[in-house]
């Protein structure tokens, strides 16, 4: 069920330690936020020279109060901060929210002091949000402990920044969109961003949760917290291009950095993620709207050619289809338009608005009723003939003839919606007019910017959270019991781990000498391969050689590799048959903050200069590991191509699941690949693999 935050957010009573007349100080600015609503609960202030503070009595300590106090808002300085804990646990406090900095974000002493505080208050069976946090508000329970206002709503906003608050606060405004709680994080010594988000998650009151976080903690954890969650959750976070610190020795450690690991988890989280303040504005308002579908076929409706054209690009930029429509939707549109419309896709009214401002209602209900089409994007002039002064809209009173037809088409869309409730999703030159209006009144997001409104309408669509309608994310799968460790991390002994797990690999023999290597060759026929093993990368190196005929032509391989390179042992192995094969990488990455991170891509030599990859926590299950494999953009070639058969993706992605399923239950391994992982139409084959302890 998660940490029980109730002390947090409807304490039966409230101290702010610090409190200040001072407008300077962050004490002031918290007291006179929590004197908002004196009649919810007892509020008292406190301050070490006591006298009146915002013209109420300051007690001079928490004792001085003379009762308990179930959460106390501690804002001094350091030096002062420990008693001030100690103080408050003695008082019975249930909740510390400690705004005091210079703790873990000061150096090594300062996150001794913190990890000290954290204990004593647990200990105490309380909670501690912070230290170095800016406070909180709920306004369902009139608890307002922040520098500012947050205007009410649906929307718990669990952010490490004040400002970008502040910022999100502003933008969403418009919108309509208010805030049912706010928690500044902090350093999250005690409560984490996953205990909020758990938290939130079960709060009734709240319909979606925002997150600015630069620092995740336990990063698996927010995920799985985020997937379990049935209302959306959309994540702003900051370093997503960063480069992993630790030197990588694999490809798949080469190629994986911190934005591929933070989209991987959103996305098998179903986790909203977005790069900056105004799309995550975009994003809440369009969840906070209408209706949600797991389709992604979108009619985008216009009254001019252009503003079609941009938003068939936008609406494709993000993640949408926009397919030619069917012949029945077509047929059913050439009945309410006029002959020089065009209704393929984009559909657009080619003039007849101006003639007949019904006919944006009209086309709408037909695109929404059409079972080829799961959302709508309509873009361009709507809302200007009431909002246009002198032009066509003739006057900005909104009286004129098409102004009265514009509004009277908006209250009809709205019907339309309401009878077949569908992703709708509005760009409007005029977004403010009195017709947009109408929509937005009536929960449809309308915005100014074509790239806004395509942002919104594939955040109404695609894989969705299970308690938002459409298709459900499926719970992240948990990391397996830890295995036996990996002692050696040698070719063959991964090969021998993978092969237990019923990866399957040629037949191959470790050798050291001649007489081995011509032992190794009688067991099984040719045509051969040659590795030099205890190479980083063995191609490179020219430590590979292949198709090697018979015994003659290994044993000449051998002699002319040994005297180049000097190896202390060798690999012989059956040549695998590579007609009508497609090479692909498996690589698992273990990364500090959300753990074993998979990448699967068209694998080989070419691997790092194609970088055909795609990313999902590990361990991936077969089904998601298909969908990995046709997410790739030489996804083609699994097909078959230029008259080449099919290959086995089944086999294939249960070779993904086996490797990555070994990869998670062996946390001392930091890489493990297969590459090449060689998919025919008749199964697959590791051709090789490579392991890289983690460093102790």
């Amino acid at each position: 069920m998660g940490r029980d935050l109730t002390a947090l957010f409807d304490p039966a009573s409230v101290a702010v330690v610090g409190a200040s007349d001072d407008p300077a100080k962050y004490g002031h600015a918290v007291a006179s936020q929590a004197l908002r609503a004196p009649g919810r609960r007892p509020v008292h202030l406190v301050n070490r020279r006591g006298g009146t503070v915002l013209g109420r009595t300051a007690a001079t300590s928490l004792s001085a109060i003379g009762e308990p106090v179930e959460l106390v808002v501690i804002s001094v300085p350091g030096a002062g901060f420990e008693a001030a804990v100690d103080d408050a646990l003695a008082c019975g406090a249930k909740a510390v929210v400690a705004i005091t900095a210079g703790f873990a974000e000061a150096g090594p002493a300062g996150l001794a002091r913190q990890r000290a505080v954290a204990d004593r208050v647990r200990a105490a069976g309380a909670v501690l949000v912070g230290p170095n946090c800016l406070g909180i508000a709920d306004n369902t329970t009139e608890l307002y402990l922040a520098s500012d206002r947050f205007a009410p709503g649906g929307v718990a906003l669990l952010s490490q920044s004040g400002n970008l608050a502040l910022e999100l606060q502003l933008r969403g405004e418009p919108y309509g969109l208010g805030f049912s709680r706010f928690v500044s994080l902090g350093n999250q010594a005690d409560v984490t961003l996953v205990d909020l988000v758990e938290d939130c998650a079960r709060h009734r009151a709240t319909s979606a949760i925002a997150v600015y976080a630069e620092d995740f903690g336990d990063g698996r954890a927010f995920a799985t917290a985020a997937a379990a969650a049935a209302k959306p959750v959309v994540l702003l976070t900051a370093g997503r291009g960063s480069a992993s610190a630790r030197s990588a020795q694999s490809h798949t450690g080469a190629l994986t950095t911190s934005a591929d690991v933070v989209a991987a988890a959103c996305r098998d989280a179903g986790v909203e993620l977005v790069r900056t303040p105004r799309e995550m504005t975009v994003v809440l308002a369009a969840l906070a709207a209408g209706p949600r579908t797991s389709g992604r076929r979108t009619a985008v409706f216009t009254d001019g050619g252009g503003h079609g054209a941009v938003a068939a690009d936008a609406a494709e930029d993000a993640g949408l289809d926009v397919p030619e429509l069917d012949a029945a939707t077509q047929d059913g549109l050439r009945g309410v338009l006029w002959e020089q419309s065009s209704v393929g896709n984009p559909v657009d009214l080619a003039g007849m608005g101006e003639q007949r401002p019904l006919s944006y209602a009209d086309a709408v209900g037909e695109l929404l009723a059409a079972d080829g089409v799961d959302a709508v994007l309509m873009t361009g002039y709507f809302g200007g003939y009431a909002a246009s002064e002198g032009g066509l809209g003739g006057g900005a009173d909104g009286g004129s003839i098409l102004a009265e037809g514009e509004t009277r088409a908006a209250k009809e869309i709205v019907a339309h919606l309401a009878a077949v409730p569908k992703p709708l999703v509005v760009q409007s030159m005029y977004p403010r007019s009195a017709s947009c209006r109408v929509l937005a009144e009536a929960g449809v997001p309308v915005f100014a910017a074509t790239e806004d409104a395509a942002r919104a309408l594939a955040a109404m669509t695609g894989r969705v959270s299970s308690g938002a309608g459409g298709g459900a994310v499926p719970p992240l799968p948990p990391l397996p019991p830890a295995a036996a460790p990996l002692r050696d991390p040698g070719y063959h002994a991964v090969r021998a781990l993978l092969a237990g797990a019923g990866v399957p690999f040629p037949a191959a023999r470790e050798v050291t000498d001649e007489a081995g290597l011509l032992a190794a060759a009688a067991e099984f026929d040719g045509p051969y391969v040659l590795k030099a093993l205890h190479l980083l990368h063995k191609s490179d190196a020219g430590g590979v050689a292949l198709r090697l005929a018979d015994q003659d032509a290994l044993l000449a391989a051998y002699r002319e590799m040994h005297g180049r390179l000097g190896a202390p042992a060798y690999s012989v192995e059956a040549m695998a048959d590579l007609t009508d094969g497609v090479e692909l990488i498996v690589g698992v990455n273990r990364d500090p903050r959300f753990g074993p991170v998979a990448m699967v891509g068209l694998g080989g030599v070419l691997t790092e200069t194609l970088r055909d990859v795609a990313f999902a926590l590990a361990p991936v299950p077969a089904g998601r590991a298909a969908e990995l494999l046709r997410s790739l953009r030489s996804a083609a070639l699994l097909d078959g191509v230029r008259g080449r058969p099919a290959l086995d993706v089944a086999a294939a992605a249960a070779a993904v699941e086996r490797i990555t399923a070994v990869a998670a239950a062996h946390p001392e391994i930091a890489e493990l690949e297969v590459n090449p992982l060689l998919v025919r139409p008749d199964g697959a084959l590791a051709l090789d693999a490579r392991a890289v302890l983690a460093t102790p």
